[in-house]
């Protein structure tokens, strides 16, 4: 049986964003206020604790296909990426990312218990997480709507994950392939969800 996120975190993390990302591939213009709310189902803090103490860091992370779909997802996003920087790109990768990831018939395509991101910074999260694998990822939307996942992360130095997940990365952001052996990728396997927003149902309550 599918993993399945419950279905309030599912809606805001994944429908919602799908809708907004789906919007901006067909060239509505998008409200910067819309867009940087948007944004924050995107960007949560990573908690972790280790010898580099208790931290937090704001880093981006992304849904990943599942393992069937995986290498076929890859093999797209790497055609565009290897004909280069040009005019169009990022709205072209915006495209693909609408067709592997964010249109409606892709919800089967998804392995929603994984949660991908990369180590751009190599400090304070990168040093806790070689000793504990220990993570919570903390979203928050302003003025009221908060959800905290916590997981177990695997550091892929190398590999499908990695791979993809740079690739997922570049196909709409410049492509500077050059990089992506010294960008691990965490792979992070969801154990927990609760909802921490300010509301009758949340102030942590756990919903997974």
């Amino acid at each position: 049986m599918d993993f399945a996120l419950p279905e309030k975190f599912f809606k805001w993390v994944y429908e919602d964003r799908a809708a907004m990302v789906r919007r901006m591939a067909q060239g509505e213009e998008v409200r910067p206020e819309t867009l940087f709310l948007g944004f924050t189902r995107h960007n949560p803090a990573f908690i972790t604790s280790g010898p580099a103490g208790l931290n937090g860091s704001i880093k981006g992370v992304g849904f990943i296909p599942k393992r069937e779909y995986l290498e076929e997802t890859l093999e797209a996003y790497l055609k565009h990426i290897d004909r280069g920087w040009r005019e169009g790109y990022s709205q072209e990768g915006l495209q693909l990312l609408v067709k592997y990831l964010w249109a409606p018939e892709c919800k089967d395509r998804i392995d929603f218990s994984l949660l991908g991101s990369l180590e751009m910074g190599f400090k304070h999260t990168w040093t806790n997480l070689q000793v504990k694998s220990d993570v919570t990822l903390l979203f928050y939307q302003p003025p009221m709507v908060s959800f905290e996942v916590r997981g177990e992360v695997e550091i892929h130095r190398d590999g499908i994950y990695q791979l993809y997940l740079n690739a997922q990365h570049d196909v709409y952001h410049k492509p500077n392939k050059e990089r992506w052996a010294s960008r691990p990728a965490y792979v992070i396997r969801i154990k927990e969800i609760y909802d921490n927003s300010a509301s009758r149902d949340g102030f942590g309550v756990k919903i997974l």
